[in-house]
């Protein structure tokens, strides 16, 4: 089997529009929740986000290119951007046929959706955009990525709702370790902060309704957490067989040397009690790794913020870890950037290559109250230096849906 490793990353968030920035944020513990400003939510029972800030698709998109595409489309592709940047990727130089995209977006256009339904019931059919449907579909993010870098390899977009950018990375590491190409860029991304998700989202009572304090609203694993916070961004990471990356010098955060991917089977949107479908997912991760579960240093929760999220996802984790879940440090940084939905483990990952490839472990913040069911070592407000030596990073979906993924440090 193919060794792969990661030699770029690139990403969109609510608290940094560029790695750098963005790993800075989660290093200091910075919350990028606030009231919501893309549209009036003063009518919403919920009324904050993680919203993406000051982004201008001008200012990395031809005007004319970015006015047809939706908000996740123009998110992915300037994160996908970075990451090949920062890969130090030369497209003049690679075979087109062995670069490939796999993507993940739960939800895809939904904005565009939206604004277009308007149009057809205020001004009729015939007033429709004839980008409608190019733009809201899911998989356009994957295309307009291998449009801009000319990849003809593998390309498609994966949808397991929140699991998704987990799952697309999970799926890019087997296509390169069985050979079927050379380099993906891989990851998610998602913009469904618009009236019609938010109201769908509020209907359900699954997010947080602290809108007079947003800083504190998405609290994970707190005994008082009430809901998720909704997020958008998205995150890439360019996925490399070990040799091409060697052989043209490239720079390497880590290796992605596991991969699980299970289902519930049991509720369209709750976790299975105990989490059995999350435990699996891990255990084959670890196995696929050829490791151990007292080999991880450091879990990137799902850790949602919700009731049953982070109960189950705890029970899960013991399950797996034993008398080592005492000893693994886990933390969800969606404390720090809301829920990005299907681009949530797009971002997690790069969360992960960097704690490998610098020794740090993300806090989780707002944590004020302790909840006997959720009694991990959840890095409560700080982070901290150690040797992270394996990383993994869970996500999970509504309909069941189970990802997990493993980093390593990258040894020759």
């Amino acid at each position: 089997m193919r060794r792969v490793v990661v030699t770029g990353l690139g990403a969109l968030t609510p608290i940094g529009n560029n790695v750098e920035t963005f790993w800075n944020g989660i290093k200091s513990g910075k919350c990028g929740v606030d009231k919501v400003t893309l549209f009036d939510a003063s009518e919403y029972k919920t009324q904050i986000a993680g919203e993406v800030k000051d982004f201008d698709p001008a200012e990395y998109i031809d005007k004319k290119e970015a006015r047809k595409m939706d908000r996740f489309t123009q998110l992915a592709l300037v994160a996908a951007s970075e990451a090949v940047k920062d890969a130090g990727l030369d497209m003049e130089k690679e075979d087109p046929w062995r670069v490939g995209v796999v993507t993940g977006s739960g939800i895809g256009g939904i904005g565009t959706l939206e604004d277009q339904h308007k149009t057809l019931m205020e001004r009729g059919p015939g007033r429709v955009s004839p980008f409608f449907i190019p733009m809201m579909i899911a998989n356009i993010g994957a295309a307009q990525i291998a449009i801009k870098f000319g990849t003809k390899g593998i390309n498609e977009n994966v949808v397991t709702a929140c699991a998704s950018s987990t799952n697309a990375i999970g799926d890019a590491l087997r296509h390169i370790q069985h050979g079927h190409n050379d380099v993906i860029i891989a990851g998610g991304a998602e913009a469904a902060v618009s009236p019609l998700a938010f109201a769908g989202f509020c209907s359900m009572k699954a997010m947080s309704r602290r809108n007079d304090d947003p800083k504190t609203a998405s609290r994970p694993f707190d005994a008082e957490r009430d809901g998720f916070v909704l997020g958008e961004g998205a995150g890439f990471v360019v996925l490399e067989e070990l040799e091409h990356a060697k052989n043209r010098g490239a720079h390497i955060y880590c290796e992605l040397a596991g991969y699980g991917a299970t289902d519930d089977a049991y509720h369209i949107t709750s976790p299975v009690p105990g989490g059995e479908g999350g435990a699996m997912a891990m255990k084959l991760a670890i196995e696929d790794a050829g490791l151990k579960p007292e080999d991880v240093t450091y879990i990137n929760a799902h850790g949602t913020s919700t009731p049953y999220n982070d109960k189950f996802e705890t029970e899960a984790i013991k399950s797996v870890f034993g008398e080592a879940a005492k000893n693994v440090a886990v933390s969800s940084t969606k404390s720090m950037t809301g829920h990005l939905l299907g681009a949530a483990g797009g971002v997690e990952a790069i969360i992960c290559a960097k704690a490998v490839s610098e020794g740090y472990i993300p806090p989780t913040i707002n944590y004020q109250n302790p909840d006997p069911d959720c009694d991990l070592d959840i890095v409560p407000n700080e982070g901290r230096n150690a040797d992270v030596k394996v990383a993994i990073s869970n996500s999970l979906g509504f309909g069941g849906h189970n990802a997990t993924i493993l980093v390593k440090k990258y040894e020759d």
